[in-house]
């Protein structure tokens, strides 16, 4: 688990949280697959993922148009359905522009 490495601001951040239904039914996998694609694409810049109960998913874009390229590749949009209609109870996708980032990182561990 590590925190995403991005560039200094602005970048866009895609905040998907969501709330899943019992139905796991290659749902792993499919995230799993999900990610490595989206890696792939360009424009792509991080990814962080938590859940527990609630799941948040935030991924780091470049601009506004890496996101919509994203949105729109097939097998992401073949996932977005299975979600729609098998995995999630509920959610929401937010996209946000990062204008100032700031962190802090010990250098041993305690």
């Amino acid at each position: 688990m590590s925190i995403a490495a991005t560039p200094e601001p602005p970048y866009y951040a895609v905040i998907f949280s969501s709330v899943r239904t019992k139905i796991n039914d290659s749902y792993s996998e499919t995230a799993q697959k999900m990610e490595e694609l989206a890696k792939k694409q360009p424009g792509f810049l991080g990814i962080e993922s938590a859940r527990d109960g609630l799941g948040i998913t935030v991924s780091y874009w470049r601009d506004l148009e890496s996101i919509r390229n994203w949105k729109m590749q097939l097998d992401h949009e073949k996932a977005q359905e299975m979600g729609r209609d098998i995995w999630y109870q509920s959610y929401k996708t937010r996209i946000a522009k990062v204008e100032r980032d700031y962190g802090f990182e010990r250098e041993t561990d305690i």
